[in-house]
């Protein structure tokens, strides 16, 4: 039996707008990490950076939002799969916040290389 539903456009957009409403509602981290970028994003914008600095510091800080979502959803996933302090559950939220700290570390390892470069 396949629980997986059908392919539709609208439909996938559809869910992946409820992850995001999701995501802003009840991570904590995620809306941390979102208002900064509400409030660096117009911050890049208007520093008189070249256009290549700017896009590499967007990319870096929408990558630290991909991956707080993963890791949102591997806790969830471990969260479900059991309510018990296991050894392996820890390890996979330990690793998937791992994750989060080093996009956050690239992000300020970009900004002090392009300040430094200035």
């Amino acid at each position: 039996m396949n629980n997986k539903p059908r392919y539709t456009l609208f439909k996938n957009a559809k869910y992946a707008i409820e992850g995001l409403i999701h995501a802003i509602k009840y991570e904590t981290s995620f809306k941390i990490e979102l208002a900064t970028a509400i409030i660096f994003f117009p911050l890049i914008y208007f520093i008189n950076f070249e256009l290549i600095y700017k896009l590499v510091l967007i990319v870096t800080f929408v990558l630290i939002l991909i991956v707080e979502l993963i890791n949102s959803s591997i806790e969830n996933v471990v969260d479900l799969a059991t309510k018990e302090i296991h050894p392996l559950a820890k390890s996979a939220k330990d690793i998937g916040a791992t994750a989060v700290l080093f996009t956050i570390l690239l992000h300020i390892s970009c900004w002090i290389i392009i300040l430094s470069s200035i």
